[in-house]
C-alpha cells in the first residue's frame, strides 16, 4: 500500500476536485485500494463519454498532482479474487472508456484488465508509460554512499563541507506550524526555475487538507528546510508513511554557488536519514526527471515502470480511436 491509497490523500482529492461536472464517485479508496470515478463530459464538445478513472488522476479535463502505484485491490489477493474485483467494478456503470493511469508494470491488475478486454471485444490502448524510482534503506548508508558514481556521491555527500564553509547549516521541519511559510518557498523556487508556481489554490488547498489528515493514518510530513545562516536555500517535500519516505517535490536557490548541486545535496540528507530509521525501509523518489537530467537514474537502487492504458468499450470510440491511432503511426 502506498501513499497515494491512503484515505487522506484519496479523501482530500475528491474534496477538492469531485465536485467538478460531470464527476460521480463509484467507489472510495481504502485499505490499499484506489477509487473509482466517473468523469463525463462531451469530446469535441459535442460527443458525450463516459470516462472510467481513478480518483487521484483526470485523462482529460483536469491538471492535478499526480497519484501514482494505482490499482483496484489491495495485496494480497489471488487472481482469481483480483479479476472477479475488477470485473464486478467494470460492470457497476456503464462507460464508453476507462482510463487508468499509473499503474506498476508488474501489478496483476494489468493482466486482469487486459484478459477481460480481450474476452468482451475492448480496445486496449496505451496512454503512456513512466518509470519510478526509490532507493532501498534497510542496508548502511556508507555502503550506499560507497556505491555510487563518483560525481553522484560528490554532489549529494562531499559538498557538505563546501556548504559549511558558507556559514551556519540547519535541517528543520516546517510541518506543522510553518506550513504556509514552506508552500510560498516551495512556489518561490519553482517560479525562479520553471517559470510558474509548484502548486495553484486548488493543489495548496488539497495538500494541506492531505497533511492535516496524514498522520491519523500514521503519517509524519517532513517539510525540510535546509537553511545557510538562518536563511532558506532548499526545500523537501517528503512524508514517511508505513516504512517508506516519498519525496513529492522539490525546490531551492538557483545558482546558489557553482559548485554545489543544491537539490542533490539537500536530498542527501534526508536520504541519509532515511537510512539512519530503524524504521524505514524506502525512500521513494516517485516518476518524473529534472529539468536538465535524470538524476534519479544515479541515486536509485530500485525502478518500476508505471502504465496508464485505456479500454475502450464503446463502438464509435473504438472507431475513432483506431483510426486516430493509424494516422498517428501512417
Amino acid at each position: 500500500m502506498s501513499l497515494f491509497q491512503s484515505k487522506a490523500w484519496q479523501d482530500a482529492w475528491w474534496n477538492v476536485w469531485g465536485n467538478t461536472p460531470g464527476f460521480q464517485r463509484i467507489s472510495e479508496g481504502k485499505a490499499g485500494s484506489s477509487g473509482v470515478y466517473l468523469d463525463c463530459y462531451r469530446l469535441f464538445r459535442c460527443l458525450p463519454v463516459r470516462c472510467f478513472q481513478f480518483v487521484g488522476t483526470n485523462y482529460r479535463r483536469l491538471s492535478t498532482p499526480r497519484t501514482e502505484y494505482n490499482t483496484f485491490c489491495p495485496d494480497p489477493r489471488s487472481h482469481q479474487e483480483r479479476e472477479l474485483a475488477i470485473s464486478e467494478m467494470l460492470d457497476v456503470e456503464a462507460w464508453g472508456e476507462a482510463v487508468f493511469r499509473d499503474v506498476r508494470e508488474d501489478a496483476p491488475d494489468l493482466q486482469v484488465m487486459e484478459k477481460l478486454a480481450a474476452g468482451r471485444g475492448w480496445l486496449v490502448r496505451s496512454v503512456s508509460t513512466d518509470r519510478a524510482y526509490a532507493i532501498d534503506t534497510r542496508g548502511r548508508f556508507e555502503d550506499y554512499l560507497a556505491n555510487l558514481g563518483r560525481n553522484t556521491r560528490l554532489k549529494l555527500f562531499n559538498r557538505r563541507k563546501l556548504l559549511a564553509e558558507g556559514g551556519s547549516i540547519e535541517l528543520q521541519n516546517a510541518w506543522p506550524n510553518r506550513v504556509d511559510e514552506f508552500f510560498e518557498l516551495l512556489n518561490r523556487f519553482h517560479r525562479q526555475r520553471w517559470g510558474g508556481d509548484c502548486f495553484n489554490g486548488h493543489s495548496l488547498r488539497f495538500h494541506k487538507q492531505f497533511l492535516r489528515q496524514v498522520g491519523e493514518e500514521g503519517g509524519a510530513p517532513d517539510l525540510s528546510l535546509l537553511t545557510c545562516n538562518g536563511q532558506v536555500i532548499s526545500v523537501l517535500y517528503n512524508v514517511c508513511y508505513k516504512g517508506n519516505v516519498y519525496n513529492l517535490q522539490s525546490g531551492y536557490i538557483e545558482d546558489f554557488h557553482r559548485k554545489i548541486a543544491l537539490g542533490t545535496l539537500h536530498l542527501g540528507y534526508s536520504i541519509e536519514s532515511a537510512f539512519r530509521n530503524p524504521g524505514v525501509y524506502g525512500f521513494d523518489m516517485l516518476a518524473g526527471t529534472g529539468k536538465n537530467d535524470n538524476y534519479k537514474v544515479r541515486l536509485a537502487t530500485l525502478s518500476v515502470g508505471l502504465q496508464s492504458i485505456m479500454l475502450v468499450r464503446s463502438p464509435l470510440l473504438k472507431a475513432l480511436y483506431r483510426l486516430k491511432d493509424r494516422l498517428t503511426s501512417g
